[in-house]
Parts: structure tokens; sequence; C-alpha cells
């Protein structure tokens, strides 16, 4: 890649860490956008961002789209696009903005998976009796939590101990783009955790575990991808029940507390939703389970 785009690059990166406050994933999946535009413009014959256009975008774009990318990808690289474009522009490296004429699918919004508030109870329950003491505790917790109070893997995972408060059951959370939120728990997440801190962290913990709440075999924060497996495992020990990860006990949470009557607004107060317009998505989700049952149960359905 030419000096001066892969330079813009890196600037770009460090306008959307610092001045923008996006999160790490964000940053990363608009980067990598970013780079495959940037080495298409190259091999079109550009040397600067100023050499950007409205046909050199939408041609990066075409390509993607015959290379089979979904509706939700072609979205995103789109607003990464547009945001690069708008960051140029103020930053004089291009005369105009060619990004705001850009035009993208909406993507769909497909249904989630989610757990029946029985499938939900077992899932709790489920017997890990091969794992250890300690691990079985940990695993027990991680599924509490992330049910109880409807936080994303990567909340989960980045919680210290000191983020807990038992005598309120809230935890202090830090979501995307480092916005804290308080998140209430119910009474058998703080059993799990009691547990966990009594006889589960202790046995884990190593001098180099920190603060972390939530610890690995060795002793170290606990890793996304092991909390992914242990959802799955658990999932698939509930008969019936949909194969889901982490996210899909985040979307069962928010899916229980809206058919158990909370209001939408409290309930993308404790997903951390910035959008309202995001979490309408699970009224969706409560109404295809209502035809579903209608369907199965109304002898003229």
């Amino acid at each position: 890649m030419p000096e001066q785009l892969a330079a813009a690059a890196t600037a770009f990166e460090r306008h959307l860490t610092l001045e923008r406050n996006r999160s790490a994933h964000t940053v990363r999946a608009y980067l990598g956008d970013l780079v495959g535009f940037l080495d298409h413009l190259a091999r079109l014959g550009g040397r600067t961002v100023a050499d950007m256009d409205l046909a050199t975008l939408r041609s990066w774009l075409g390509v993607q789209r015959s290379r089979g990318a979904s509706r939700a990808t072609m979205a995103r690289r789109s607003a990464a696009l547009r945001t690069f474009s708008a960051w140029a522009h103020i930053s004089g490296l291009v005369p105009d903005d060619p990004g705001q004429l850009l035009a993208s699918p909406k993507a769909h919004r497909t249904l989630p998976s989610v757990l029946r508030a029985d499938e939900a109870e077992a899932l709790m329950a489920a017997d890990d009796s091969e794992s250890a003491e300690p691990v079985m505790l940990r695993d027990r917790l991680v599924v509490e939590l992330l049910y109880a109070a409807g936080i994303r893997v990567s909340e989960l995972v980045g919680l210290d101990v000191d983020d807990v408060d038992r005598r309120r059951r809230v935890l202090r959370v830090l979501g995307k783009g480092n916005k804290e939120r308080t998140v209430p728990y119910g009474r058998p997440a703080d059993d799990a955790l009691g547990d966990w801190l009594e006889r589960g962290r202790p046995a884990l913990a190593v001098e180099g575990s920190g603060p972390a709440l939530l610890l690995g075999a060795r002793g170290a924060r606990l890793d996304p991808r092991a909390v992914r497996r242990i959802v799955h495992r658990r999932a698939a020990a509930v008969p019936g029940a949909p194969d889901l990860g982490p996210h899909g006990l985040r979307h069962s949470a928010a899916t229980h507390l809206l058919e158990g009557g909370a209001d939408l607004r409290t309930v993308q107060e404790v997903l951390g939703h910035a959008n309202l317009a995001t979490t309408q998505i699970y009224t969706h989700v409560s109404v295809e389970r209502l035809r579903r049952t209608y369907q199965q149960a109304h002898p003229r359905a």
C-alpha cells in the first residue's frame, strides 16, 4: 500500500479510538474494511486519499457484493467508508465528502434463537460433575450472570471482584464505547457468586490473577472463547434447547424480561443499548413466539 494511504489508515484508527471512543471490536472491523478499500484504491492507481471518489467507493462495495458478502456485512462496510470519508474531509485530505452520497442496504433483522423459561432453568441447573469443583462453580456462575444480568460476554470476562455489589445485588459493567452502567442480578446468581468467591476462585487464583472476577484453569482472567464453550456445552445438555452461545442467553434474558412485563426503556438500560430501536427486536421475538403458539394450538390457525 502506498505510504500516504497507510498513514491515513493509521490516523483514522487513532481517530476512532481516541476521539470517537469506539470499542476495540468496532475499530478492528472498520480498520479491516478500510484497509481492504485502500488496497482496492491503490490497485486502481490511487496514491493518496484525494484520489478517492464516489465511483471508487461504489466499485469496491460492488466487488464485495459479488464475492457474496451478506447484507449485514455490506451495511457495516458502507458505514465504515462513510465514517472514513467524513473524517478525511474534515481532516483536509479530500476537498469534499463523497461518502455522504453512498447508500447501503439495510441489514435484515433476524429473530435470535432464545430459550423458553423452563429451558433457561434447566440450563442453569445442568450438572457438570466431570469438572473439578472450582471449575464447576465458575461455570455455574458464568451462565447465571449472563442470563440474570443480560450482559455481553466481553462485559462478563471484564468484571473485577470490586465491580460486584452483593449488598445491593448489582454489577458495575463497562460496555461498548467504555460506557459504564449498573445492572441488577437476582438471588440465584448471588448464590452462585457466593459459592465461587468462597470455594472456587481461591482455588484457581495465582499471584498474577489480579482483580479479575472469573478465572481460567491457570489463574488468568477467563477468556471469552472459554465462556462460549461453557454455554454451548450446557445448552447441549438441555433436551430440545437451541444451540446457542453467550449472546443467546442475553437474547433470552431480554425476551423474558419483556414477556414478564418490563418496558422497552428498562430493557434498553439493562442491555446497554445506545438506541431503543436495537432493543425493539426483542418485541418481535415475543410476537413470533405468540404466533407459533397460536398456530400450534388454535384449530383454525
